[in-house]
């Protein structure tokens, strides 16, 4: 009796011990992954991603590389999330989060100029000084490509509904209404207008939001 009301405490004590010791173990894997990504931008800004090696990051960080590793596979995945935490962090989740409420394909094209401009002002702010010491590194273009055909993707159901409402221009197919949504809003119209053409990024998202209206939407 005695040895099975030990045994049984020492189960509950264990049962309650685990989720602490969960949390405390994503705790440290999430302060683990932080450290191992603010290593590798500061390596990659300062020579270039193709000039860095995973040995290099975690000699950085101070971990081991076979941590790097398993977190992230390999020197591109390390990229990629660095790509992914900036261009889709909290202002794309918000603004995202947004577009989902709002059920006018009108109103959709609008706020797609606010997702823009919150994907390019964070990639210049938090990738600026990467691009600029890896502007030709293969994994940054394929990782670039990547992205293209994701966000050509993400957009269709936006240009969808525009036609399934009736609100496109009639003389406009729907496969061309997808190219030129993603040409406006592409990176190279925000780097010639903000970066070399000095617009503010208040001006640059007002300017996206009509063309695209004026482009796409029927009068």
């Amino acid at each position: 009796m005695v040895n099975s009301l030990y045994r049984t405490t020492v189960n509950l004590s264990s049962h309650a011990k685990r989720p602490y010791a969960s949390k405390q173990r994503e705790a440290a894997a999430a302060t683990t992954r932080k450290n191992l990504l603010h290593a590798a931008k500061t390596l990659f800004a300062r020579r270039g991603i193709d000039a860095i090696t995973i040995a290099d990051i975690a000699a950085k960080a101070d971990v081991s590389p076979s941590t790097i590793y398993t977190l992230f596979k390999s020197k591109e995945g390390i990229l990629r999330a660095l790509v992914e935490e900036t261009l889709f962090g909290d202002r794309y989740r918000v603004a995202s989060e947004r577009l989902d409420g709002i059920a006018d394909p009108v109103e959709q094209l609008v706020l797609t100029a606010t997702i823009a401009r919150a994907i390019y002002e964070s990639e210049e702010a938090e990738l600026g000084l990467i691009r600029g010491a890896s502007a030709f590194s293969p994994e940054l273009r394929k990782l670039e490509q990547t992205f293209e055909e994701a966000r050509f993707s993400l957009q269709r159901e936006r240009v969808e509904r525009l036609y399934a409402q009736g609100r496109a221009k009639q003389d406009l197919p729907l496969e061309k209404a997808r190219r030129l949504l993603w040409m406006y809003t592409g990176r190279d119209v925000y780097r010639l207008l903000v970066k070399e053409g000095g617009w503010s990024p208040d001006d640059y998202e007002r300017w996206l939001a009509r063309t695209l209206v004026d482009a796409l939407v029927a009068t």
